[in-house]
């Protein structure tokens, strides 16, 4: 069965900088896009930034030159660095893999910034 195992999150300071880290372990398929999404409360859940399997990047306005996502295909785990992070990132971040055929979700992973 496949899971994604996510990591990295945390509470910082306002400025301050986490690296989020997620790994899907079982057997999967070939992943095309992998991708952060992020769910504050009492707010919809929204994208934060999706890498695809050519390594094309888009991200989120709103974290546009302070995130960056990444990923390693050889260990099948896409990252997100998050520097400068502001008290309006605090959210669970969830990680999203899709293959051809399925599209897999991570538990979530909460950040909490300090002002």
């Amino acid at each position: 069965q496949v899971q994604l195992v996510e990591s990295g999150g945390g509470l910082v300071q306002a400025g301050g900088s986490l690296r989020l880290s997620c790994a899907a372990s079982g057997t999967i398929f070939r992943i095309n896009d992998m991708a952060w999404y992020r769910q504050a409360p009492g707010k919809q859940r929204e994208l934060v930034a999706r890498i695809t399997s050519g390594g094309s990047t888009n991200y989120a306005d709103s974290v546009k030159g302070r995130f960056t996502i990444s990923r390693d295909n050889a260990k099948n785990t896409v990252y997100l660095q998050m520097n400068s992070l502001k008290p309006e990132d605090a959210a669970v971040y969830y990680c999203n893999v899709a293959t051809i055929t399925r599209v897999y979700w991570g538990q979530g992973t909460q950040v909490t910034v300090s002002s």
